[in-house]
């Protein structure tokens, strides 16, 4: 029995892909890999995470941008997908195929999935060290209340600590605020998610 071998796309092919297609790719290697639909539940989380960080952040001089924003990411070209990333100062963009790419964020945030969860917890995080403004990244469970936060520290350490807790809340350093989990996991149905 024969195994078809795995299409391998140039980084045009990609390119002209992910232009006409209503779906999500990511290239890496010569290989495209379809990004997923959520769930409700990622959607919500999401959602509330959306408007929580636009309130807080609104008299601020930070944006913060959904996963259609596409960031470059130097170790892993042309760029890749986050749920939601946000931006402090000037926001930095450069242009291709018809698309801009983030080059500054300085939060970057994951819902995580079963099917994802090791390549966003592994080298997908790996790339994102390569963006030199990069400081914090969350990572979200979307079947219990579990938070993983990273946090850069001098000399391009990474510390990380969990929440597990809806009582509990999350210290966002690089925006400078602080946010619920139980905020965050609103109206979420753990049971659903499962």
């Amino acid at each position: 029995m024969s195994t078809q071998p795995k299409r391998r796309y140039t980084l045009e092919e990609y390119l002209n892909l992910e232009r006409d297609s209503e779906i999500k790719y990511e290239f890496w290697d010569g290989e495209v890999f379809a990004m997923s639909g959520g769930t409700l539940e990622h959607d919500r989380i999401m959602g509330n995470l959306f408007d929580l960080l636009s309130r807080e952040l609104r008299e601020r001089d930070c944006q913060v941008f959904t996963n259609n924003m596409q960031i470059k990411v130097p170790a892993a070209t042309p760029y890749r997908y986050a749920d939601a990333s946000v931006v402090c100062g000037k926001v930095e963009v450069e242009r291709l195929n018809s698309n801009d790419l983030l080059l500054n964020p300085v939060l970057i945030i994951k819902v995580l999935s079963r099917s994802t969860e090791a390549y966003d917890r592994g080298d997908k995080f790996t790339y994102y060290k390569s963006i030199p403004s990069f400081r914090e990244y969350l990572l979200i469970a979307q079947h219990r209340p579990h938070v993983t936060h990273y946090v850069k520290q001098a000399g391009d350490q990474w510390t990380y600590g969990e929440i597990n807790d809806l009582a509990a809340t999350l210290h966002l350093i690089s925006l400078g605020l602080t946010l619920p989990l139980n905020d965050i996991y609103n109206s979420v149905d753990f049971g659903r998610s499962g």
